[in-house]
């Protein structure tokens, strides 16, 4: 059999990076919704695979579409097949510590201004 039909047969899931376990390891989040048993209301549900991230492209909030696989680690079936969506940077990790050694100013003064009760 190619390898091509039995990769297009393995499972597929598109989920979010949630969090990186190691080296070469990642957590990826699935959401679905399904209607409550009873009362029919849409619940959103997630699952949480734990994926091999080969090259450790993914960061935390990247959209990945993982492969089921043979098991790589006692938790690991899956694999990170592509990135769909790459995650926007927090502003707190793009700012370097001397952009805010500059905005911060050393040395505070108070004016006569600041202090009207004083008078």
């Amino acid at each position: 059999m190619p390898t091509s039909t039995r990769h297009s047969q393995r499972k597929t899931q598109i989920g979010f990076v949630s969090s990186r376990m190691g080296d070469k390891s990642v957590k990826v989040t699935v959401p679905y919704k399904t209607p409550h048993p009873r009362y029919h209301k849409v619940i959103n549900r997630k699952t949480v695979l734990h994926v091999h991230d080969e090259k450790n492209e993914t960061k935390a909030g990247d959209k990945v579409e993982v492969m089921e696989t043979r098991p790589v680690s006692r938790l690991k079936r899956w694999r990170i097949t592509r990135v769909i969506e790459s995650a926007v940077l927090s502003i707190g990790a793009a700012v370097s510590e001397q952009d805010v050694a500059q905005a911060v100013p050393t040395k505070i003064t108070r004016t006569e201004s600041a202090t009207p009760a004083q008078a």
